[in-house]
């Protein structure tokens, strides 16, 4: 497990248990795959508040939940990339959007993990694929 530093326990504390526990996993998933495609400078910090990562080549990725809407929680993607709208065009059911910046969970819910991890894996590398058509999709 990747440890936190004690900036990001205490606002991972601050979350209710099963939406601490979604946003864990949506952690563990992006730390994982920034390891397996040795990207050894992806750094964890909050921005705007958010559990957030970014990276010599990714596009910052942010997630977070919020009191307004308690059953969800978010992926936050930078709006003015591609990668909402591809994400869109490869995965039209896998995933709910919010405008071309999110992709949204319900708490409790199974996540389509193969789908999520693609989508997280092209935010990681965007300035290496966004030039391609569909992100090299």
């Amino acid at each position: 497990m990747h440890n936190l530093s004690p900036q990001m326990q205490q606002k991972f504390s601050g979350y209710p248990c099963a939406a601490k526990d979604a946003l864990l996993t949506l952690r563990a998933i992006i730390l994982d795959l920034a390891m397996q495609n040795n990207l050894q400078e992806l750094e964890e910090t909050l921005k705007w508040g958010q559990p957030s990562y970014l990276g010599k080549h990714a596009s910052t990725i942010r997630i977070d939940w919020n009191e307004k809407d308690p059953d969800h929680y978010r992926v936050y993607f930078i709006c003015n990339t591609l990668l909402v709208e591809t994400f869109r065009e490869l995965y039209p059911k896998d995933f709910n959007y919010e405008a071309n910046r999110v992709i949204v969970f319900s708490v409790g819910e199974k996540l389509p993990l193969n789908a999520l991890k693609h989508c997280l894996t092209m935010a990681l590398n965007y300035h290496k694929i966004k030039h391609l058509p569909l992100l090299g999709n």
